[in-house]
Formats: C-alpha cells, structure tokens, sequence
C-alpha cells in the first residue's frame, strides 16, 4: 500500500496524549508528580519517558512516548509482513503502565502506535495498532463491563465489528501460554491496521487513545480508599509475577523495543517495583481470591446483555498479529 500518511500529525497527538495521560494520573493520585527523562536513539530518534513512582494511589506509572527510526524493522514487526523484512523504518507510540498500590485498584496497559516504511524502501507501508487491557487483582463485574462498555464505545463509530474483533484478539494476545492462565479481562487489541485510509484509520487510533482515562477513571476512583489487608497486598504481588511473565516472555513490544536497539530503561519501565513469587500457591476455594481464577481470568462476553445482533465476529485476520 502506497504511504500516503502524515507521521506529524500523528507525532503531534502522541505528545499531547501523553501529557493529558501523565495530568490524570498526577491528579488522582493527589501527590504523586512524573518526572521527564528525554532520550536518544542510537539508529535515530529518541523519545521521552515519564515516571511516576511512591505515590499516594499508584506505586508506579510510566509513559512513555518513543519516535524512532531503524535500517531495518525487526522480527517482532514482520511476522505478519515478511516482505517487509529488510525495509527502513520509522515507529512512535505512546505506552502507559499503572501498578496501583491498593490491590483492590487493577493494574492497566495502554499502547497506540504507528509504524512506516521509509520512502526508500522497495515495499512502503503504513499501519497502526495498540489497545488497552485491565488487570485486576480482585474482580467485580461493574468493573468489568464499565471497562469492555467503554472499549466497545472507542471503536463503534468506525465500525460495529471491530469491538469483537479486537476484544477477541485481546484475548487471545494477553496470555500467559505456561500456565493456561488469562493475563487479566482484556480490553483491545489491534495491529496492521490500515483500514479505510489513513484519516480513518488514524481516527480510530486516536479514539482508542482518548478512551482509556474514560475508561480507567471511575474504576481507580471507585476502589482507591478501599481498606485491605496484608494477605491481600501478598496477593496483590504475587498475581504481579505472571504480568512480569508475560511480558519477559510474550509481549512482542517489549521484544521489538530489544531487537531494534531501544533504551532498556524504558523498555522495561512496565515491571513493578514489588513483586513476588510463592511456590505453588493456590487460593483457598470460596474466596476472593479464587473467583478472580473461576470468574474473571477467563475470557468472557461482558456486553452480553447490552449486545444486538449486529455485532459479529467478522474475520479480521488482517487487522491483528497475535
């Protein structure tokens, strides 16, 4: 596909994205402030990472916004376009991690991202991806269908199937493979899309952006002065092990950020600063804990009340790279 795109202003929106991201969390977190550490990238490009750690609400938030440029794209960005294998590159995203120190406050992810094949290049190509996905550490279904209500709002007015589509991919993507378990109750998530031209496929990018604090919001507001105990901060650190899992194992951004040269501290700004692993452990049947296994770390329809029948899972094999 000709490139026909317009990288500034999708430049644009990532910076502006991730100050309004970087306000929000500052603003519920009450105390808490980010500080900025700009970067360079060694094939060119850099990038600016904000962090955010020891807060009232959030022990540690991150985001990041990267642009950088690269001789060639790496494996992690071609397993779904092989003949895109030696191309030139330009990639910039936004990601946003958020570990709450209140185990009752689910941990989030959040990532927009646009990548494009220099003008040189024999093949040139443009596509976004991203999505957000919520992890929580005690489930409630008010939470839950908040959140999927919300994701379903971000993508409808581009098209009714696309929330399916990329609920299912998010699924499917957010999966710690060794132990059969679900990373948490999803979100979205979507990748090679360029459907519709790039105005709409951009839109579609910014609308996912702009839904996360919609999102996000009322869940931590709802839960952020819930008192707990000691055996549920315990838990609270232990469930973060499988997302250091998944992403040291499975997450392909964390793999491109490595294989094309990306700063490591960036990188791996994503991990918690606590954390923990207990030698087979199991939760005690009939409590919170164990309805976080049986309820929500399984994928689920959580609109199924709200759907009609005209949402479908259309194949959108080309939209995602799982």
């Amino acid at each position: 596909m000709q490139a026909v795109a317009d990288p500034c202003a999708v430049r644009s929106y990532l910076l502006a994205l991730q100050n309004k991201l970087c306000r929000f969390l500052e603003a519920e977190d009450g105390q808490g402030t980010f500080r900025e550490d700009s970067w360079r990238h060694l094939a060119g490009g850099g990038g600016v990472t904000c962090i955010l750690e020891d807060g009232v609400v959030f022990e540690k938030a991150g985001v990041n916004f990267s642009d950088v440029t690269g001789e060639k794209l790496p494996a992690a960005a071609t397993e779904q376009r092989p003949e895109l294998d030696r191309c030139g590159f330009r990639a910039m995203g936004v990601s946003l991690v958020v570990h709450p120190r209140n185990p009752w406050v689910p941990t989030t992810h959040a990532n927009v991202r646009f990548f494009q094949t220099r003008e040189s290049s024999e093949h040139r190509a443009w596509w976004f991806g991203g999505g957000f996905d919520l992890t929580p550490y005690y489930g409630f279904e008010e939470d839950a269908v908040h959140w999927h209500r919300t994701a379903r709002s971000a993508c409808d007015p581009f098209g009714l199937h696309l929330y399916p589509c990329f609920k299912a991919a998010c699924d499917r993507y957010f999966y710690n493979a060794h132990r059969r378990e679900a990373r948490g109750i999803g979100g979205l998530f979507f990748d090679d899309f360029n459907e519709g031209g790039f105005h709409n496929s951009f839109g579609l990018m910014r609308s996912i952006g702009d839904h996360l604090i919609p999102a996000y919001q009322p869940i931590v507001t709802r839960r952020k002065n819930h008192p707990y105990s000691e055996a549920q901060r315990a838990f609270q650190l232990y469930r973060r092990g499988r997302y250091v899992e998944f992403n040291l194992l499975y997450d392909r951004g964390t793999r491109f950020g490595l294989e094309s040269g990306g700063r490591v501290e960036s990188i791996l700004m994503s991990l918690p600063p606590l954390v923990r692993w207990d030698y087979n452990s199991k939760p005690e049947p009939h409590t919170s804990e164990a309805q976080l296994y049986r309820r929500f770390l399984q994928p689920r329809d959580w609109l199924s009340n709200a759907e009609s029948d005209s949402y479908t899972l259309a194949d959108c094999s080309h939209n995602e790279q799982s």
